[in-house]
């Protein structure tokens, strides 16, 4: 199964509002936690190891390039 990566989620906009207000008052370490067990969450119900390995290389951000080597 490939990665689905169009819009499929029912009222986006809502959902994003919940996820917002799920960690409204908490720490930023208990938000981290809370987003380290919603992802681990979701890939078990998604459980595609193939699927998850592609996630995980397309959600990781790019090295930046390295700066241009300057004359001296």
């Amino acid at each position: 199964m490939p990665l689905l990566t169009a819009p499929r989620i029912a009222d986006p906009d809502g959902f994003y509002e919940e996820l917002i207000a799920s960690q409204r008052g908490l720490t930023d370490e208990q938000v981290e936690l809370m987003n380290a067990k919603l992802v681990l969450l979701l890939a078990n119900h998604i459980g595609d190891r193939a699927v998850l390995s592609e996630a995980l290389a397309r959600a990781r951000p790019q090295a930046p390039a390295p700066a241009p080597a300057t004359a001296g």
